[in-house]
């Protein structure tokens, strides 16, 4: 079994949004795509309309994601399987801190600014919320079963996700113990290679749809190259 596996972030969110959901893990910040994100959406489609079509397609549950993925499946051919909902692979649970604020959240506690201007992980002191073990407890296997999940050569294996569940499964396969090691931007592609049962980082926030957009742009038919 060899072939890629594309770890994508969800595009920006309306940051204004009240929007929740409830999951296995509790009530869920479930905000919809901003403005910003919408049009970085439609540029991931754009690159990933000129990339090997995907053999297979996971997602998270969250409404972010799927409107991440949509603009792709609008313009991609009939061809491109249906998207798998995984909800192993949604965000980590943060307990009473859904829905807040970065700058709420530490306003008033000097710790949690301390961390968080000294790059520490703060998920895990969130009250009630998922511990880093836990996290990498249900989306290691959950990657895992996407990957085993079909025979890779016809194509790729695409799953659209969030930054915490990236750096999980990378943080796991790289060996780093940190709960969150870099920061995925909105809409990257972080690449993994997959060689039987070796896993290799090939790629990490991949973000050049957003930054060259005009090197994914579909050539004009019978157009020069010139």
């Amino acid at each position: 079994m060899r072939g890629r596996l594309l770890l994508v972030r969800h595009a920006v969110v309306d940051f204004d949004s009240r929007d929740f959901t409830d999951t296995s893990r509790g009530r869920q910040w479930d905000p919809p795509l901003g403005e910003a994100g919408q049009e970085q959406a439609r540029k991931l489609a754009s690159r990933l309309l000129l990339m090997d079509p995907p053999a297979a397609i996971h997602v998270s549950p969250f409404r972010r994601c799927h409107q991440t993925l949509q603009p792709y499946l609008d313009a991609a051919s009939e061809g491109v399987p249906h998207p798998i909902e995984e909800d192993d692979l949604g965000e980590v649970f943060i307990g009473s801190w859904e829905g807040m604020r970065f700058e709420d959240i530490v306003s008033e506690d000097e710790e949690l600014a301390r961390r968080f201007r000294e790059q520490e992980a703060m998920f895990s002191m969130a009250p009630g919320g998922e511990s880093g073990p836990e996290l990498r407890a249900r989306v290691v296997p959950a990657v895992e079963r996407a990957v085993e999940g079909f025979r890779f050569g016809s194509g790729t294996l695409l799953i659209v996700t969030h930054g915490g569940v990236i750096n999980a499964y990378l943080g796991h396969i790289l060996g780093i113990q940190h709960d969150m090691f870099f920061l995925p931007d909105n809409t990257s592609i972080n690449t993994v290679e997959v060689d039987g049962t070796a896993r290799s980082v090939r790629f990490l926030n991949d973000g050049r749809h957003l930054t060259d957009p005009g090197a994914f742009v579909p050539p004009t038919p019978g157009g020069s190259a010139d």
